[in-house]
């Protein structure tokens, strides 16, 4: 407001609230401060104004157009309230003094009018707020033409909260907000506070003040072990990766090739000391520098990101998160982060996250009991405590705790570009009992063991992000016989874009363990994941669960000596790239890292100066270039009619040979052979008579294998076999497979 009287206008006189108000502000107890401090009108056009200021010395009145002082406030016979009364009402500025120097700022609590729209307070208790992110939590912005940031919290069941820092000393009895009924939502604007500040809430529950809590919206954070959220500037982002968001849609289609690499940012490369030892780790911009070329370099379509939401525990590996909207500070800020994204997009890498709405840590600073009750939890452990990882459950039957996690997907998704989400442990959400025995878990409302609600939420999250982020990938790791996962959601299924597929990883993973002499007994194991390959959209996932905890490396899980190990690692990535379904692979195993991998160290790339490492890497780079050069090899991933076994029955062998066709009926030839044995003159039918070009051999001398094949060509025969009209007599390497194409069509 504006007023033309320019004279100072003299207190006249002082009014306490009613005691009732002034005992629960000193307690700090008090719901509804805006009704007490700030300006109040009288009845005679002028007004109260009221500051409680613990610590404070005094306060002085300025005009805020102006700076003129104007007045004071007096100190009351309670300790930090000071009143005054004005006889003509005027915005204002408050001139304190501190023991540690003065300040002149806006009052909060001159700011009465109410911060969040009633749609977005609906839209939120409906569980269907499509930019949370941009709504509750600290956001830097302008109110009556005053800078500062706007804090917003859900806490219905709170009895006081308010926002501390060191802009307040941490003081909760400074700033409490205001209620929203009937939301549970509480607001306030905080005049003039800066991006970077460090803030938490102080919430009062019903038996207490509880730890105090980080911002369940936190943009940004401090570096762990720091717990506190800070407030963060708005994302500003010169995007340059418009070609790659347009042409999304068609690379990330089912027909298309996704060849990921999977990677933990702190141990992918680190800087290290003179001694060898982790020095530092790269922040976002060094780490783009150095992996974009490598990604290239081996031919990925994707790289997927471990969990990268803050947590406070590095030895979570990311996925026990507790800032849902918070890229974790241990690498750079926010903006570094969307740094890193631009920079694949313009290499022509997507990024995929990992994403965990499964289950949070138990921190107290985090979200559990957040204000006092089971709020983000079930309250009921049986259904809200996850005994495998000592974690808390989402209680996704709640409508705001759904929105909450639909809009954190939506956040990295729409803020930062991402290309797709890989949902963490979708099986423990599933199923009510999951790794519980009899009594230890609770039906739901038909009795039964399915979890409905987080059913609900999954179906919905998929549908949600095909409106809102067109191209966007959805992947499940779920690793059960749970139907239709990536069916659509109109057709009964979940939804998902992709499923891992578990059994596929286990099933191959056990046999390529086994001695090459035993092999014939586990014949089957390679064979069986083509009986439900089409079930499904599936990923073939070599990912980091496969190479930690005592499950050694990929590569020693091979048996034999030095030699057969990495002949037996080739033939299996071999294998595998042939093999329907898109690929995963985790950091290390493209160059055969002995070592188990850990989280506090960086791969060992010293291995790469020895010829056989360097062999495993150049046939991970070659077999993703004909994949995606070759459209038999990822066209029909999810149909039966883009395999064709010609044979699956030679265990005594372990041989096996398939066609991989295209849409457009040219094929590729795959032969494999799992023991040491060279097979020399094996006869194989295919469809196609003429010239057949060895593309690759997994046995190459290039690769560092023995070299033993057909010179990179050989003709067919006019022999009949396996029900082809033409067959080929080939030399199949020992541990090796071979991958050929004809060359008449």
């Amino acid at each position: 407001m504006s007023f033309t009287h320019k004279e100072p206008l003299q207190p006249k006189l002082t009014a306490l609230p009613a005691s009732k108000d002034v005992e629960a502000l000193v307690r700090a107890e008090h719901h509804d401060p805006f009704s007490v401090l700030g300006p109040h009108d009288d009845d005679h056009g002028g007004q109260f104004i009221r500051a409680f200021l613990p610590e404070a010395l005094s306060v002085q009145v300025l005009a805020r157009d102006s700076g003129e002082q104007i007045g004071s406030l007096d100190a009351s016979q309670v300790p930090g309230l000071f009143v005054g009364h004005f006889t003509t009402r005027q915005a204002y500025l408050l001139k304190i003094q501190w023991a540690g120097g003065e300040q002149i700022t806006e009052d909060p609590y001159s700011f009465q009018q109410l911060l969040l729209g009633e749609m977005d307070l609906y839209l939120f208790a409906e569980g269907n707020h499509r930019d949370l992110s941009s709504c509750l939590g600290a956001q830097v912005t302008t109110v009556d033409g005053v800078q500062g940031v706007r804090f917003s919290v859900w806490a219905p069941n709170a009895r006081r909260v308010s926002v501390v820092g060191d802009f307040n000393i941490w003081d909760g009895r400074r700033h409490p907000m205001r209620l929203r009924h009937p939301s549970g939502v509480w607001e306030i604007f905080i005049p003039r506070l800066q991006p970077g500040a460090a803030y938490k809430y102080e919430v009062l529950g019903a038996n207490g003040i509880l730890p105090l809590k980080a911002d369940p919206m936190a943009l940004a954070t401090q570096l762990p072990p720091d717990t506190a959220s800070k407030v963060a500037e708005p994302l500003q982002v010169d995007w340059q990766d418009h070609e790659w968001m347009q042409s999304r849609l068609e690379k990330q289609k089912s027909t298309a090739p996704l060849s990921i690499y999977e990677l933990h940012v702190g141990s992918w490369q680190c800087e290290l000391d003179e001694a060898g030892e982790v020095a530092r780790q790269y922040n976002w911009r060094e780490l783009a520098e150095r992996l974009i070329p490598y990604v290239q370099q081996l031919g990925f379509t994707h790289i997927e990101l471990m969990p990268i939401m803050e947590h406070p525990f590095g030895g979570s590996w990311g996925y026990q998160a507790l800032s849902q909207f918070a890229p974790t500070a241990r690498f750079g800020s926010p903006e570094d982060f969307a740094y890193f994204i631009n920079a694949l997009h313009q290499a022509d890498i997507g990024v995929i996250l990992d994403w965990v709405p499964a289950h949070f840590p138990t921190d107290t600073h985090g979200l559990a009991q957040f204000d006092g009750t089971a709020l983000y939890e079930y309250a009921n452990p049986l259904e809200g405590f996850h005994q495998d990882w000592d974690t808390l459950i989402y209680n996704l039957g709640r409508t705001e705790v759904h929105g909450f996690m639909l809009a954190s997907a939506l956040h990295w998704l729409k803020h930062f570009h991402i290309d797709g989400l890989r949902v963490d442990a979708v099986a423990s959400m599933l199923y009510r009992d999951y790794s519980r025995k009899a009594g230890e878990w609770v039906p739901n409302r038909h009795g039964g063991r399915e979890n409905l609600e987080a059913i609900d939420f999954l179906r919905h999250l998929n549908d949600v992000v095909a409106l809102e982020a067109p191209g966007a990938l959805v992947i499940a790791e779920e690793s059960t016989a749970w139907p239709g996962v990536s069916q659509p959601t109109q057709q009964g299924g979940l939804g998902f874009n992709y499923k891992w597929n578990m059994g596929w990883m286990h099933d191959s993973l056990h046999y390529i363990q086994q001695d090459p002499v035993y092999r014939a007994h586990h014949h089957n194991e390679l064979s069986f994941g083509l009986v439900y390959a089409w079930s499904e959209r599936f990923i073939l996932p070599i990912s980091h669960d496969e190479v930690v905890h005592g499950k050694h490396s990929l590569i020693d899980k091979m048996p034999g000596d030095r030699w057969q190990k990495f002949a037996n690692l080739r033939a299996y990535l071999a294998f595998m790239w042939m093999h329907p379904g898109k690929k995963l692979l985790f950091m290390g195993c493209e160059f055969g890292q002995w070592r188990e991998w850990n989280h506090d160290q960086q791969l060992d790339w010293y291995l790469l100066q020895y010829a056989e490492h360097k062999g495993v890497q150049k046939l991970v780079g070659d077999l993703n270039r004909l994949y995606r050069e070759e459209p038999a090899l990822h066209e029909q991933d999810d149909a039966p009619q883009g395999f064709q076994w010609l044979i699956g029955d030679d265990a005594i062998n372990s041989v096996y040979a398939w066609l991989r066709w295209s849409k457009d009926g040219k094929p590729v030839l795959v032969v494999a052979n799992f023991t040491p044995v060279p097979r020399e003159a094996y006869k194989v039918g295919v469809p196609f008579g003429g010239r057949w070009s060895e593309v690759i051999n997994s046995d190459a001398e290039m690769y560092a294998g023995s070299n033993y094949g057909n010179g990179g060509e050989v003709f067919t025969q006019d022999e009949p076999l396996h029900g082809q009209p033409v067959s080929l007599s080939l030399n199949v390497p020992p541990l090796g497979v071979l991958i050929l194409r004809p060359e008449t069509l």
